[in-house]
């Protein structure tokens, strides 16, 4: 079967950040797309540090994917919305660690609130089973 496949065109200006312009999907793949993940830990307690809420999204991504039996390298997509500003730092050392060097393109929002008043990040994931 085709494998997803990453790029960044040559015509366009580099991705500001660790994400792909462009992921293209083969056909027949299937999709599978979770709801936002959130900072809490397996007890439900959700950290004040929107670091620490960074931490414990990336473990319950990992945790949602392994479920479906996917990886990492399944994601095609992620939807990032916050309430503050994401200190960049932390979050692309989380991100290198999850995804290595095979970024899926990437959205992200600031907003006013998320679906909890102490949530400050929620992720959302789009993937392909090939």
């Amino acid at each position: 079967m085709e494998k997803i496949i990453r790029n960044n065109p040559v015509s366009m200006p580099e991705p500001v950040g660790n994400y792909s312009h462009v992921t293209r999907v083969p056909k027949g793949a299937g999709l599978i797309v979770t709801s936002g993940q959130i900072g809490t830990d397996i007890n439900g307690n959700v950290p004040q540090n929107i670091n620490d809420q960074i931490t414990n999204t990336f473990a319950n991504m990992k945790q949602v994917l392994e479920s479906e039996g996917l990886s990492q390298d399944s994601v095609i997509k992620v939807n990032i919305w916050a309430t503050e500003e994401i200190d960049w730092d932390y979050l692309y050392l989380k991100w290198d660690e999850f995804f290595e060097d095979e970024y899926p393109s990437m959205t992200i929002a600031y907003i006013s609130a998320l679906g909890l008043p102490e949530l400050k990040i929620e992720i959302e994931l789009w993937c392909a089973e090939v």
